[in-house]
């Protein structure tokens, strides 16, 4: 195992995390607050970057899947630690468990808060906060091959950081690959951006909601989330988190201009179809409790779009919804987005191989000697990756119930708050039903329940097998 590229690679993350948190520092100086937290943090960046980099230089810089697990946990869970110091330095967030819980909930854009008064923080930790969501949705490591380049095999690390069941290189260099995501990503957030300068959103508030729609995370300045601002803004947050949600690959389909492979796309055709029947549904449901058949559907609308995505933005309190409604939008936190996306959960194409997979099993059970393969976007699926769908699906329900096994046993709080925390942190929705809804937060839950929610919202972005991997010591040992 190559230990001193590990470690010079995570040395690169945090020094590119160093550079990053010069923009906040910009925002509190802007804004005359105190920037001093910012710069201690970027200092302790810079020393602990710099000796990784430093100690860690070498000639063999190959990495194989292996490397690639374990920079990708080691980097995000270096980024968390580092990036709370700002909050626990400025006693804004003054006990680390809450600065870890809120950090790590920001880069892996799940948007769970343990604020009770969002408005109480300062422009440039607001900026920070919601900076994370737009750094960790694309991958912090992505970003990095994006500027400075990878090393060779260095794709392992873009599959071990990228959502989804499968994931390729656009073109044949990976760091043109991370280029092109990235530019993508960028542009669509400045797009986002101006929509929402257009709707009457003033600059600081347009970049972190922009932020926080990108990275789908959902973290804002009020602590009713969306709901007093103007429906127009509503709609283009609503259009934007489903954007985010679609597999980047199609949009450089769409600049390539191959419109029919976007149109053959099955994932994107069933995500469509899941976000309609949904928001027909519930806006049917909820329409005796709104005044008009547009607000209601707005609403709808919007909170099919938030949770679909995993982004956690609320334009109500739909923990008053009927049973029905809040039951379709508990699927959704599971469903999720599109592989490839910035969105979390299990992902549209491994829902649609799991069903396939279901099918041509009962197939088999009733025509033994038949052929039952199964297809997925126009290809049979290998029976490498069906077994890695069903194998990723059985560790997502095992770690799933124990995470909410030890927090029903830690914090006995009742079975909606517990469920649906350990749902929203697992699949980086944020909020979710119960104590936990659009209006509360995390603040209730014990020391060792946060820290055990931090790891279930990264389990969940890393989709589990790098942070498992990384805690095998067969992994570490030297052959």
């Amino acid at each position: 195992m190559n230990r001193k590229q590990i470690f010079y690679t995570v040395g690169q993350i945090i020094l590119i995390e160093a550079a990053l948190l010069f923009l906040p520092l910009f925002v509190a100086l802007l804004y005359r607050e105190n920037a001093l937290p910012f710069l201690v943090a970027i200092g302790i960046a810079l020393v602990a970057g710099l000796l990784l980099v430093l100690g860690c230089r070498g000639k063999n810089r190959v990495i194989y899947a292996r490397e690639g697990f374990l920079i990708v946990t080691l980097a995000w869970l270096s980024l968390s630690l580092i990036g709370a110091l700002p909050f626990v330095f400025g006693k804004e967030i003054p006990r680390f468990t809450d600065a870890f819980f809120e950090t790590v909930s920001g880069f892996t854009t799940t948007g769970a808060s343990i604020l009770e008064n969002v408005e109480s923080l300062s422009h440039g930790m607001l900026f920070w906060r919601s900076f994370t969501h737009w750094i960790g949705g694309m991958g912090v490591l992505v970003l990095m091959m994006a500027i400075i380049g990878g090393s060779d095999r260095s794709i392992h690390i873009i599959r071990a950081e990228m959502p989804g069941p499968i994931v390729g290189k656009l073109v044949p260099r990976v760091k043109d690959t991370a280029k092109i995501l990235y530019l993508i990503y960028l542009a669509m957030t400045v797009v986002e951006i101006i929509f929402l300068l257009a709707g009457g959103m003033n600059l600081f508030e347009s970049a972190v909601h922009a932020f926080g729609t990108a990275g789908t995370g959902g973290f804002g300045v009020r602590a009713d989330s969306m709901a007093s601002y103007s429906p127009y803004l509503q709609w283009v947050i609503a259009i934007f988190m489903l954007l985010f949600g679609i597999n980047f690959n199609l949009y450089y389909l769409i600049l390539i201009r191959k419109f029919k492979a976007v149109f053959k796309s099955g994932e994107l055709w069933t995500y469509v179809a899941i976000v309609v029947f949904s928001v027909a549904v519930i806006t049917v449901d909820i329409l005796p409790r709104y005044e008009a058949f547009g607000e209601a559907l707005r609403q709808a609308s919007f909170q099919v779009s938030s949770i679909m995505t995993t982004t956690g933005f609320s334009s109500t309190d739909f923990n008053l919804w009927p049973a029905l409604s809040k039951n379709i939008l508990l699927v959704l936190m599971f469903i999720g987005g599109c592989a490839g996306s910035t969105a979390g959960g299990l992902k549209v194409s491994r829902v649609v191989i799991l069903f396939k997979m279901i099918r041509a099993e009962l197939r088999r059970l009733l025509h033994p000697r038949s052929v039952n393969s199964v297809k997925f976007e126009g290809r049979t699926v290998d029976p490498g990756t069906r077994t890695s769908v069903g194998t990723y699906f059985a560790l997502y329900m095992l770690l799933f119930s124990g995470v909410f096994l030890f927090i029903s046993l830690w914090d006995p709080f009742d079975f909606e708050t517990n469920f649906s925390a350990v749902a929203a942190c697992f699949n980086n929705v944020g909020p979710g039903f119960g104590g936990v809804g659009p209006l509360s937060s995390y603040s209730a839950y014990s020391g060792i329940s946060k820290v055990v929610l931090s790891f279930a919202m990264l389990f969940g972005r890393l989709e589990i097998w790098p942070l498992l991997l990384t805690l095998s010591p067969s992994v570490w040992a030297k052959k």
